[in-house]
């Protein structure tokens, strides 16, 4: 797909993505982190097919108020280093774009003593800035993707 196409994800869709993503990821996992805004949806509806009920979140701001790239990234909540010490970790994220993000989330994961492991529904490995892959994906594309739970789809 060309970078500039748009790949709008119906409802049911989503739905499909995510059965596919939970058999690919299992269900060894003692936590779920949802990383914020647009995991949340996705995160839940693994964590039903998981049947994981531990669920952290992390709210991460790579992107400054004009919508461009900032330096570093602003943790504007993380879990506590006990929530994720010595747990095996989901860390879940709709796309995978730049990967900055997420790699900073795996990072803090880490850093907390926890054991990380990346579930994104779609890749963009040409987007890519950071050495790292996702562990769990179901679609490489290029396309901007538009979920059905995001405004002004």
């Amino acid at each position: 797909m060309a970078p500039s196409e748009k790949l709008v994800v119906s409802w049911a869709q989503l739905d499909r993505l995510v059965e596919q993503l939970a058999e690919r990821v299992g269900g060894e996992y003692d936590v779920l982190l949802a990383i914020t805004r647009g995991a949340l949806v996705p995160a839940g509806m693994l964590a039903y097919r998981l049947g994981l009920r531990n669920i952290v979140v992390a709210a991460v701001a790579f992107y400054d108020d004009a919508g461009q790239p900032a330096d570093r990234p602003t943790f504007l909540q993380f879990p506590s280093d006990p929530l994720l010490r010595g747990r095996r970790v989901l860390i879940v994220d709709e796309v995978w774009d730049t990967g900055t993000t997420i790699q900073a989330v795996i990072d803090r994961v880490r850093i907390a003593g926890g054991h990380p492991t990346t579930a994104v529904l779609h890749y963009k490995p040409t987007h890519s800035r950071v050495p790292s892959v996702p562990d769990h994906c179901v679609v490489e594309t290029d396309a901007w993707v538009v979920y059905p739970f995001k405004a002004g789809r």
